[in-house]
């Protein structure tokens, strides 16, 4: 519960402040840029607040009262905590030290090969990469920034966001024979189905889609990690619905490939999170510049599969 009785004007509380570091009217003014009547006004005001005497004055200095020591102990302890609350928004306690929490699947197929670039620009930064989907609060520890998957909207947080996510229905080439009809073969593979909160929405649209074209949907392996995910289409274990940003790279070598030409448009992309403060840490500007610049090639990418493949045609997931 917050005291009733009105706190005096900071000014006079900051002038009380250093003249009592410095037991000298003269001093405080010279740090507080103003003259030594003013210190001396601010002293005799913040007394007659406080009905109290503050200072005994002497021809040459000035000391603390009993009651201007109990003072100063508390006003230097306020004022050390509210400069240690600018300066956690303003300045970055460890510059030299970049602390990112991506997402496993993210960091494992894409990020970690890239980093290499980004530490040749900034060899200075000890870069410390931590792996999780959680979304922490940043109060409890020193991480700078999350890459993460959602709908850019966290409390409290600020997000930006980094790109678009696309899902497209994948397959290691070797379960499609181009020479037979591709119903009665999509309609042998098994389905991966990935069920995290990014992709489960798609199944019921994807289902009845097939079921429109009199395909079955057999689902045998139900995984909730990307990264698995992507394993199991890489050893021919069926067909999935696929984040574009994690296939990308195989759909280009031919390791996988879209045997029906349909997309659809994640609800969940990608975006960098942190506190509004930490992306003013230079750190953290130099990281995401260079991020969103590699991440141009996940955009250039999909651009230039759906002008080569004009059969691609998008399915609507409704919100």
């Amino acid at each position: 519960m917050s005291s009733s009785r009105a706190l005096p004007p900071l000014k006079s509380l900051l002038a009380f402040r250093h003249s009592a570091q410095t037991l000298s009217f003269k001093k405080a003014a010279e740090h507080l840029f103003v003259t030594q009547a003013a210190v001396s006004q601010q002293i005799k005001s913040l007394e007659q607040t406080l009905g109290v005497a503050l200072f005994e004055r002497h021809t040459r200095q000035v000391s603390l009262t009993a009651e201007g020591q109990y003072l100063s102990d508390y006003v230097e302890k306020a004022f050390l905590l509210l400069e240690e609350g600018v300066k956690g928004i303003t300045e970055d306690p460890n510059p030299n030290t970049l602390v990112i929490s991506s997402l496993p699947s993210f960091s494992s197929r894409w990020l970690v090969s890239r980093l290499g670039g980004f530490q040749a620009q900034a060899p200075d930064i000890n870069l410390r990469l931590n792996l999780d989907s959680g979304l922490s609060t940043f109060s409890d520890s020193d991480l700078d920034l999350c890459i993460r998957l959602g709908r850019g909207q966290y409390e409290g947080l600020m997000s930006k966001p980094l790109f678009e996510e696309h899902l497209v229905l994948v397959c290691h080439p070797s379960l499609i024979n181009i020479d037979k009809p591709l119903k009665a073969q999509i309609g042998s593979i098994p389905v991966i189905t990935d069920t995290g909160p990014d992709v489960k929405h798609v199944w019921p649209v994807l289902q009845h889609f097939l079921e429109m074209y009199d395909l079955p949907m057999r689902s045998h392996l139900h995984t909730t990690d990307s990264t698995t995910l992507i394993e199991a289409l890489l050893s021919r274990q069926g067909l999935a619905m696929a984040r574009y940003g994690l296939v990308y790279d195989q759909i280009e070598k031919g390791q996988l490939i879209c045997p029906i030409p349909i997309y659809m448009k994640s609800q969940y992309d990608f975006y960098l999170v942190a506190p509004a403060p930490h992306f003013k840490y230079q750190k953290v500007q130099n990281f995401q510049h260079w991020l969103e610049t590699e991440v141009k090639a996940i955009q250039q990418s999909w651009k230039l599969y759906l002008r080569n493949h004009p059969e691609m045609k998008e399915v609507k997931v409704s919100n």
